[in-house]
């Protein structure tokens, strides 16, 4: 039985990433600075977060509020900058809107006024993303395409809030032209939106296995957990 390979440090994994980052724009012909690397911290200690972080890391995505809120609220950096790239209950909403400085997931009305509600005023602006279901899957959140037009309307009045793009998580399994056509679609509607939103510019897309796919689509923040953390927990809060 062949020995598995160790997951590399967290100081080589970030350069590794930043490696298939900057060999993905290339290949694109994009530069590097347009994509930003969100470290997906969720379910890992503290002491990763802090490790990654002596290596120059300084935006985390975490998906559960619990689990969040123990690094959150205990790590010693005040500049690092925290996502919330979970799935959002508005029983929730209190403690995201005042712990987070961006969420990737916003994907209906009610929750966009609950965070707008709770956001501290000595904050600014919660900078939002709203999360596209780009392969309509049953069983996944986001909006519809066909209704994101409505929503960002919407959205776009809410104060306290900062619609500042989209995100979206392909189906899994399927061929790259496939994955690159889910893409390929977000870029449309990111840039037909920008003719009337002018701050929609993100495209929160791609992860460890779809990075180079998405960041040829247009990708301008790229998830990645366990190329960088190792494999996660089996566990969740």
């Amino acid at each position: 039985m062949p020995l598995s390979t160790p997951h590399p440090t967290i100081s080589q994994a970030l350069i590794n990433t930043h490696q298939r980052i900057d060999g993905a724009c290339q290949l694109s012909m994009r530069s590097a600075k347009e994509v930003m690397l969100l470290a997906v911290s969720k379910t890992k200690p503290l002491g990763d977060v802090i490790e990654a972080y002596e290596c120059g890391q300084r935006h985390f995505g975490e998906n559960y509020l619990q689990d969040a809120l123990e690094k959150i609220d205990h790590n010693p950096h005040s500049d690092i900058v925290w996502h919330f790239i979970g799935a959002i209950q508005s029983n929730k909403t209190k403690t995201i809107a005042a712990k987070f400085d961006w969420v990737h997931t916003l994907d209906r009305q009610k929750v966009a006024l609950r965070l707008s509600q709770h956001r501290p005023s000595h904050l600014p602006p919660l900078n939002v993303l709203i999360q596209v279901n780009i392969s309509n899957e049953a069983n996944k959140s986001g909006v519809a395409l066909d209704q994101l037009d409505a929503l960002v309307e919407q959205v776009s009045q809410i104060p306290n809030l900062l619609l500042r793009g989209l995100m979206c998580i392909p189906a899994a399994g399927q061929t790259e032209q496939v994955q690159r056509d889910a893409f390929n679609k977000m870029t449309i509607a990111r840039d037909q939106l920008q003719h009337s939103y002018p701050r929609i510019k993100e495209l929160s897309m791609g992860m460890s296995g779809d990075l180079t796919n998405a960041i040829a689509c247009g990708s301008t923040m790229v998830r990645i957990g366990t190329d960088i953390f190792g494999a996660r927990s089996t566990s969740t809060p």
